[in-house]
């Protein structure tokens, strides 16, 4: 809707008891670090500002004010429905923490707020270490081993969150902490429907696609318009385009107003990192053993310069500069979304 009307933020109204349940309900639940965050103040998602400027407000001075303003409003009914943890924590349980605990609204808010801040810290940590660890074929085990268990453990979150574009399950990071190491090949799986799995092979780990090979059109020139993270089909290609926001070694979103596909043709040069010199397509596959099944699908130019091609990655020249936005692309083939 937001988007339909053109708006670029939408300002959402939690106040500071919803953040203080939320950390609550993450604690109850187990959750780390980033759960217990609870709510950004802010967040950028498909494009949109998600705001929320009234974290710090009790709820008692907004319902104060929208009776001495006589605003109309409109109470969601879920928020009285049992059946969601919320509802029975507002019922129950505040009513009794609040008797007992009269602070306790503004001091789990306040350990939301600490908790945000160690997970910033936690991010800055992992984009110190992302750098040491991976490389565009993906996570090079035996560096990431060498890394102590907590800050392994934050680098390979991270690591899955840039990669997938969503927060990886608890259960998959303990299985990962406890078998990446091992030696052989293996894979593990992703979230349901997402039409990847997660692979070791030859000592680095990679997320790839699972569906069959795409058909691959004559070659020929296409043009895209990239301006936000999301999925983009593409003319004669069976398969879909994912786009998501990473914080390094992605193409710079500002410049990807006007890219060109292109089929493969041979005599492509790719480079996969900064302090290494560019080399055929063929070469840079063999080296990583990404097999033949996988090195499908439309390579994307900007003007003449080669800016992707799956199952590398983007082109270290054109990596975006630090603290610029910026994406990472991947290729689905056969994917129907």
């Amino acid at each position: 809707m937001a988007l339909q009307q053109g708006a670029s933020i939408v300002l959402l109204a939690h106040h500071r008891r919803d953040q203080a349940e939320t950390f609550l309900l993450q604690a109850l639940r187990g959750a780390g670090v980033s759960g217990q965050a609870a709510m950004p103040r802010e967040a950028l998602r498909e494009g949109i500002r998600w705001v929320r400027p009234w974290l710090d407000v009790p709820s008692e001075a907004v319902e104060a004010y929208v009776k001495q303003h006589r605003l109309k409003h409109i109470e969601d009914e879920s928020n009285a429905d049992p059946r969601f943890a919320r509802s029975r924590l507002r019922a129950h349980v505040w009513p009794a923490l609040s008797s007992a605990f009269p602070g306790a609204e503004r001091s789990l808010a306040i350990a939301a707020n600490w908790a945000q801040q160690a997970r910033t810290a936690m991010e800055e940590l992992a984009r110190i270490d992302l750098p040491m660890v991976t490389a565009p074929q993906g996570l090079n085990i035996q560096a990431w081993r060498a890394l102590s268990v907590p800050r392994r453990s934050v680098a390979l979150r991270e690591w899955l969150l840039n990669q997938t574009g969503s927060a990886p399950p608890a259960s998959l990071v303990e299985r990962l902490m406890n078998e990446a190491d091992r030696p052989g090949a293996a894979s593990w799986s992703l979230s349901a429907g997402s039409g990847k799995e997660l692979r070791r092979y030859r000592g680095w780990l990679r997320v790839v696609g699972v569906r069959g090979p795409a058909r691959t059109p004559a070659p020929g020139c296409e043009a895209v318009r990239v301006s936000r993270a999301g999925s983009y089909r593409i003319d004669g290609w069976d398969g879909l385009l994912r786009v998501q926001r990473v914080r390094s070694q992605g193409a710079p979103l500002s410049q990807l107003g006007a890219l060109t596909v292109r089929a493969r043709e041979g005599g492509e040069q790719f480079q996969l990192a900064t302090n290494r010199p560019p080399r055929a397509l063929k070469k840079q596959y063999q080296s990583l053993g990404i097999a033949a099944t996988e090195r499908v699908g439309p390579l994307l130019y900007l003007g003449d310069q080669l800016l992707f091609v799956p199952g590398l990655g983007v082109d270290a020249r054109a990596w975006a500069q630090p603290g610029e936005p910026q994406v990472m692309f991947t290729w689905a083939p056969g994917s129907a979304e």
